[in-house]
């Protein structure tokens, strides 16, 4: 068990989910990536095979400064690493921050490209490939993603070694990262790369801006790319390969460059398209799901699309007020920020986009397709809900909560979870990351209240069929 599920199970006054952890489940990590998603997923997709072999912003750090990590985490976890071999330490550095290895190679994570000089670069599935009941999944939203951690300790050991700082050592003083592993601060990284950019992507000189505001988004899964037109929580954003590559603005990269690599973000695109949602892989009472197949027809579909032959899906955007989860996403992104992204290349890449090139002001969220849903917890779009009963249950979503590192509850279908009544005081930042607090700015797990109108033998069934999706 890992030092952050000792922690859990540890603290008085938590209550610890952590009793139905599966057997070997962290040695499944390590082997799982072979059955990661669909039939037509496999390690020779190109688009896949880019993402994980070509470095598209520069290094965060070296092989040498991964290897000295160790040194700048906390007891007793810094001793049990001493004692460890290199190939441990690897092992528990990976399992902090969030990474899983290459069942290929160990010593290199899924979700960075390692160069032949040891280089270690951050990829698109350092967000969008994680692991769920220690099974790999790309497209699967990584909830163990530690960025913020991992970023302030790899500063630490380049201090120690005299190395200069990478965009990501220097952005971070600036821009918080996540303030929960496994979330990002996402939309405001966008907004502040295109600060500095024109509508062609050539670099203007402004000052930045002081009035973002900061909050935490869920990455969502990449296998509802496809059924998508718009993207992100508000839909407001065109779909295409360029529209991905918005994440790599950093200086280093001018227009010529985002040129140049096009036709392959068209192949990573292609790739994403393709992906399937994963099955669930454990029983399921099959007379129980077809009960719930009808009560979501009745409530839910309206929203959410159908799902089997002829599924449909409408991509609807629900009222902010009407659906009541968090609004600081909603309130973050100015019509004027919309507006500069859609009419920039980014947005220009042909395809039926006109509906979206011009946005007005937006109106609510999204409401988001949900194949595989199972697999893609935590839920709502700043990921504040561990749970789908959580989700049929508002009244039960807890204040305060931290997951296991690959532990799955299957009978609420999520994340195992413990919770608090409040975030354990005095933590070091480290530890407080691996807490969802719901009491803070943009973190609230109110709302879509709707579930209400079912009763319990309802939302029982409704729960059970969400697991055929």
């Amino acid at each position: 068990m890992s030092d952050a599920g000792q922690y859990a199970m540890n603290e008085s006054g938590v209550e610890s989910g952590f009793g139905r952890r599966a057997a070997g489940l962290a040695v499944a990590v390590l082997l799982a990536c072979a059955a990661a998603a669909g039939p037509r997923v496999g390690r020779s997709d190109e688009g896949y095979d880019l993402l994980r072999s070509k470095a598209y912003l520069p290094a965060d750090f070296d092989q040498e400064v991964f290897d000295a990590l160790w040194t700048a985490w906390p007891e007793p976890l810094r001793s049990r690493a001493e004692q460890a071999s290199v190939e441990e330490r690897r092992r528990m550095a990976m399992d902090r921050y969030g990474l899983d290895p290459d069942p290929d190679d160990p010593s290199r994570s899924l979700q960075y490209v390692r160069g032949a000089d040891g280089a270690w670069t951050m990829s698109c599935l350092a967000c969008h490939q994680g692991q769920v009941a220690g099974r790999v999944i790309p497209g699967v939203p990584n909830s163990n993603y530690a960025l913020e951690t991992l970023t302030e300790e790899v500063r630490l050991v380049k201090v120690k070694q005299r190395k200069p700082f990478g965009h990501m050592d220097m952005g971070s003083l600036l821009l918080p990262l996540g303030t929960t592993n496994g979330t990002t601060n996402a939309v405001i990284f966008g907004v502040a790369l295109m600060r500095h950019r024109d509508a062609d992507l050539n670099i203007v000189q402004r000052p930045p801006r002081l009035d973002l505001v900061h909050h935490d988004m869920d990455a969502p899964a990449w296998w509802h790319y496809r059924r998508r037109r718009g993207l992100y929580a508000d839909g407001f954003a065109p779909k295409g390969h360029r529209m991905l590559m918005q994440f790599l603005l950093v200086k280093e990269n001018g227009p010529e460059r985002f040129a140049e690599w096009e036709d392959e973000f068209r192949r990573i695109e292609e790739w994403i398209e393709a992906l399937e949602p994963p099955r669930w892989p454990w029983a399921i009472d099959a007379t129980l799901a077809e009960q719930g197949r009808a009560v979501f027809a009745s409530h839910c579909a309206s929203c959410h699309g159908t799902y089997g032959k002829g599924e449909e899906y409408p991509e609807e955007v629900v009222v902010i007020d009407e659906i009541g989860t968090d609004r600081v996403r909603f309130d973050s992104l100015t019509l004027e920020g919309r507006r500069d992204l859609n009419n920039s290349w980014f947005g220009h890449h042909g395809g039926d986009v006109e509906r979206l090139r011009n946005p007005g002001p937006t109106n609510g969220y999204v409401a988001p397709p949900l194949d595989g849903v199972w697999a893609t917890a935590p839920y709502f779009h700043n990921g504040s809900v561990p749970t789908l009963w959580h989700v049929l249950h508002p009244d039960g979503r807890p204040a305060a909560w931290r997951r296991t590192r690959a532990g799955y509850d299957q009978p609420r279908v999520g994340l195992e979870i413990a919770t608090a009544e409040a975030v354990p005081a005095k933590l070091p930042s480290a530890e407080r990351r691996t807490w969802f607090d719901t009491s803070k700015p943009g973190k609230s797990a109110a709302g879509h209240d709707f579930p209400a109108a079912l009763d319990e033998a309802e939302k029982k069934a409704v729960l059970e069929y969400l697991k055929t999706l």
